[in-house]
């Protein structure tokens, strides 16, 4: 925080992470919100120069601003280095992941009554990358969940309900066959509900759930998972509402919190301004709420939604020929409206 003004540290990652990052940037600039931005890397472009994906200079930024904004940052397919958003989370224990999943006027999908948020436990589980090799023949990878992890997702899931008028949290699992792991968590999310007797709850699972959001997502509010379901689930929702895309995310710790887009670096049109910064912009307006800047994140919030939905200037994934220069502007200019 300088002169009141807080400090972000500012990931740019690589592929169209800088193009969309530069778009994001200019519209909370252009909303009134002062930023003091800092630059740093992560990930290819940081082992590049530093020798490392997650460099000391990158880590003590961010522990000293406590806020990022993230911009995708590759991770290579069975080899190369480990992913930077696993290590992110770790570092900072950022055990809590935010993905709302909420429907866009102007964006065709088979649903229009989605407005739903996935709580993913962010540390545990699978997904935490616990793996040994035995032998030649044979891999373990060990599901790791804990009472402290599963107690305090439960707990920031019934906390984020009650905080944004939600008025049901719904508990995923699958323990019907992983009686003590998800069985665990889902004991856990039972001690948990009690504190919270305004909240209704409900159980189901996975692979239940992935069903049933596909036939009636509406029926879904809040709900908590551990962290490989979180992420099957939370993507499976952004499909819901036009792909990933349009949605945005954010990891949040108790002292740290990192605000994300959820889809690739799509090396593939990188420097090519076609980008959609939506996903990265949606993610800002998260941060700012989380800084209280709510009515600079509103005015922005309306402004994207009113270009979706008016459709005249939009990229081509939501099938217009915008450039991400023309949609970045079309947002600024709704803005002064």
């Amino acid at each position: 925080m300088i002169n009141n003004i807080p400090t972000v540290t500012l990931l740019e990652g690589d592929g169209i992470g800088p193009e969309i990052t530069s778009s994001v940037v200019k519209i909370i600039e252009a909303s009134g919100v002062k930023i003091n931005w800092e630059k740093m890397l992560a990930g290819k472009n940081a082992y590049e120069k530093y020798g490392s994906v997650l460099p000391d200079v990158t880590i003590s930024s961010i522990e000293k601003n406590k806020i990022v904004l993230k911009a995708p940052i590759t991770t290579p397919i069975g080899h190369g280095f480990s992913s930077v958003n696993v290590a992110l989370r770790r570092h900072f224990d950022l055990y809590a992941n935010v993905r709302p999943s909420k429907n866009m006027k102007g964006v065709v999908t088979p649903f229009n009554n989605v407005d739903l948020v996935v709580i993913r436990e962010n540390t545990e589980d699978i997904y935490a990358g616990l793996e040994e090799k035995v032998d030649e023949d044979r891999i373990h990878g060990i599901k790791l969940i804990t009472k402290k992890g599963s107690t305090r997702i439960c707990d920031f899931a019934f906390q984020y309900a009650l905080k944004n008028n939600r008025h049901e949290v719904t508990v995923v699992t699958k323990a019907n066959i992983s009686k003590l792991a998800d069985g665990l968590f889902l004991n856990c999310f039972r001690e948990v509900a009690k504190k919270y007797p305004e909240i209704k709850t409900r159980e189901i699972l996975v692979d239940n759930l992935c069903m049933q959001l596909v036939v009636n997502p509406a029926q879904f509010d809040v709900m908590v998972m551990p962290n490989l379901y979180g992420d099957i689930v939370s993507d499976l929702c952004a499909g819901l509402i036009g792909g990933l895309g349009l949605a945005g995310s954010a990891n949040v710790g108790t002292n740290c919190a990192i605000f994300e887009a959820v889809h690739g670096s799509a090396p593939d049109i990188a420097g090519k301004n076609i980008a959609n910064p939506t996903g990265l912009l949606k993610s800002a307006i998260e941060m700012l709420k989380y800084i209280n800047k709510n009515d600079e994140a509103l005015k922005i919030q309306h402004a994207l939604e009113e270009t979706i939905s008016e459709g005249k200037i939009l990229t081509s994934d939501l099938k217009g020929n915008a450039s991400t220069t023309e949609f970045t502007d079309e947002i600024i200019r709704k803005m002064s409206i």
